[in-house]
């Protein structure tokens, strides 16, 4: 059992982030745990890495002064699995909104899809969905978007090291990517999507590695607290 000192001296937490949940919402969570097991005032809690609230899977958490840490970890390769599906649009690239507009998908073969995936390896540009947590002008880019005023994004350099899909069920396109700090799985599902002369979102994603680290070795919400309830 961990003690008060060891949580102040730095510790690497691995949680599986539920769905629906926030990060943020996950480290307030953790932090509070702490705070009421040992009677603490204050612990640093932060996370490594966002995981967008309709996304599930590995967060890294570091208490104490590990949390000088954290950028060391969120600089590291990262790899997702999820889902695209095919034949439409959300705004948000995401299921977070509506979708806005329907493709037809009946053209759309297997190997046109695997060959697809060969455009998206190595360096590429990408630009980040408006709705996102990016800032600009001191505000988030979401609140934009929620507020219906037009934003325009820069594009980033990112790296896709691995493409790969795991199953073709259309409209659901099974995929695991291996890929670079800043990539935003959601705007590959749309360029997929693009480049496929069609449309696409993201559908569902899990986080399953940071660097060496992976969700097979993170507990759930459920089972960190019940190492508080002993």
């Amino acid at each position: 059992m961990m003690t008060a000192e060891d949580y102040k001296n730095g510790q690497v937490l691995l949680l599986d982030k539920p769905l629906e949940w926030t990060s943020f919402q996950l480290v307030n969570k953790v932090r509070w745990l702490i705070k009421k097991e040992f009677g603490l005032k204050k612990i640093k809690v932060g996370h490594a890495g966002t995981l967008d609230p309709l996304a599930t899977g590995l967060l890294i958490l570091c208490t104490g002064s590990f949390t000088k840490k954290i950028d060391t970890y969120q600089a590291q390769h990262k790899e997702y699995t999820g889902t695209i599906t095919l034949g439409a649009t959300t705004p948000s690239y995401d299921l977070e909104t509506e979708i806005d507009r329907r493709y037809d998908i009946s053209e759309i073969t297997s190997e046109k899809i695997k060959q697809t995936t060969l455009q998206f390896l190595g360096e590429i540009e990408q630009q980040p969905p408006v709705f996102s947590a990016l800032k600009k002008d001191g505000k988030r880019l979401y609140e934009f978007a929620r507020a219906g005023e037009e934003v325009s994004v820069p594009t980033r350099k990112v790296h896709i090291s691995e493409f790969e899909i795991t199953k073709i069920e259309l409209p659901q396109v099974e995929f695991r990517v291996a890929c670079s700090k800043g990539t935003y799985i959601r705007s590959l599902a749309h360029d997929f999507g693009k480049a496929l002369e069609n449309g696409a979102y993201l559908s569902a994603l899990r986080r399953t590695k940071i660097g060496d680290f992976s969700v097979e070795d993170a507990l759930s919400l459920t089972a960190f607290e019940e190492r508080f309830s002993r």
